[in-house]
């Protein structure tokens, strides 16, 4: 792949777009909810969403900013937004994602060893591999460095004993990053961050059911599994340090994408449907009409936010604190819309199953509930409040409680 920079960003746009007008199936275009029902966890991909992610996955382009050399694009910065931009006119959608996109795979290329990054960074490239988090615990939620799943030292290899709660997609995943305790003596300063095979002997997954129907969180119960020391990522008893770098490039995610994904109906033209119109072809409820106006604001400006935000972190080496500003800010307005979803919809957002209700009502009454969750995992609103208040706005601690 060329690098194109400066003034040859128009020669880039046009290889990337008859790139995808020759490699994006048509029959995918514009229909966000079906690309994102596919890349949702547990889902084979089949026909066309297979084809897609092959053909992006060969490229490089699904993690279009990585080196070359491990299966990344290797594109400037710049480079990747002009494909966005290209891929957004097509209606077209990035088929290779996951925690090992979004979370692992940055930190490795950071923290990891040159023979670790050749030997885990090509798979993730071509969604070959699916990834898992192991850090919470039920003793170890918020308060993360109290773990206890313990790694014990036994020459060539770590013996790992203990439990992690609401592993994501940990039923289907088929490696996991691990935050384990390698010292009993100190509490941050004895972790370790290691990956491992999910599919070894020792390792138990049970699936959580949730409210909303579904179990994308499991408990993850460890006996006896053994991990070969060459997996540890990072230097021994660091892995707080590595673990604190990931859960950055976590929140970036859960933050930075928001709006992306093609086009979706805008929520006052489906609001019509069920409320109706005025004489002047507005939506009937003036007060509904003007809080989903201030959600669709919110939504700009959170998207104009996360662009400038990007423009002026170009000079540094990722992601940084503001991360924490972009998740909570992103998960209310997709919380907000939620709710004010089915507040329009009325009794036909009150339906749980059958032929009463369509698809859509039933996803959105499924939607709002799983949504719910997005205020903790991550790190929870309070948490990000916290680091808010320190590392942006500079805060004391508050003072002890007498």
């Amino acid at each position: 792949m060329a690098d194109f920079g400066g003034a040859d960003l128009d020669a880039f746009r046009t290889q990337a777009r008859e790139w995808l007008n020759a490699n994006f199936p048509k029959s995918l275009a514009h229909d966000t909810e079906a690309q994102t029902r596919a890349m949702a966890g547990g889902v084979e991909l089949t026909g066309d969403m297979a084809l897609w992610r092959d053909r992006m996955g060969e490229k490089g382009w699904g993690v279009p900013t990585w080196p070359a050399q491990y299966g990344g694009g290797g594109l400037s910065p710049q480079e990747a937004r002009v494909l966005n931009q290209e891929m957004a006119a097509l209606g077209a959608w990035n088929p290779i994602g996951g925690m090992g996109v979004g979370m692992f795979g940055p930190t490795l290329l950071e923290y990891g060893t040159e023979d670790q990054k050749k030997k885990y960074i090509p798979d993730i490239a071509t969604a070959k591999v699916r990834w898992c988090q192991g850090f919470s615990e039920p003793g170890a939620g918020s308060d993360l460095a109290a773990l206890q799943t313990k790694a014990e030292d036994k020459g060539d290899h770590w013996l790992v004993n203990g439990q992690k709660i609401w592993t994501s997609g940990g039923q289907w995943a088929d490696m996991i990053f691990c935050l384990v305790r390698t010292d009993q003596t100190k509490k941050h300063e004895g972790i370790s961050f290691v990956v491992f095979s999910m599919h070894q002997p020792g390792v138990e997954v049970r699936p959580i059911r949730l409210i909303a129907g579904s179990s994308p969180f499991c408990e993850t119960f460890f006996t006896d599994v053994k991990v070969p020391k060459e997996n540890l990522i990072g230097p021994l008893n660091g892995g707080w340090t590595v673990a604190k770098r990931l859960l950055q490039h976590e929140r970036s995610g859960m933050g930075g994408r928001a709006g992306e994904g093609g086009k979706r109906e805008a929520l006052g033209v489906i609001a019509k449907k069920y409320v109706g119109e005025d004489e002047h072809g507005r939506l009937a409820d003036l007060d509904l009409r003007t809080r989903i106006v201030m959600n669709d604001m919110d939504l700009k400006a959170l998207q104009q936010t996360v662009k400038r935000a990007a423009l002026e972190a170009k000079g540094n080496s990722g992601p940084s604190a503001t991360t924490s500003i972009m998740k909570n800010a992103n998960m209310k307005v997709a919380q907000d819309r939620a709710e004010l979803t089915l507040e329009f919809m009325g009794h036909q957002g009150l339906g749980w199953e059958g032929a009463d209700f369509t698809e859509e009502e039933l996803a959105a009454v499924r939607g709002w509930l799983a949504g719910k969750a997005g205020s903790i995992y991550g790190g929870s609103n309070e948490v990000q409040n916290n680091i808010i208040s320190k590392r942006i706005l500079g805060l004391p601690d508050a003072a002890p409680s007498k």
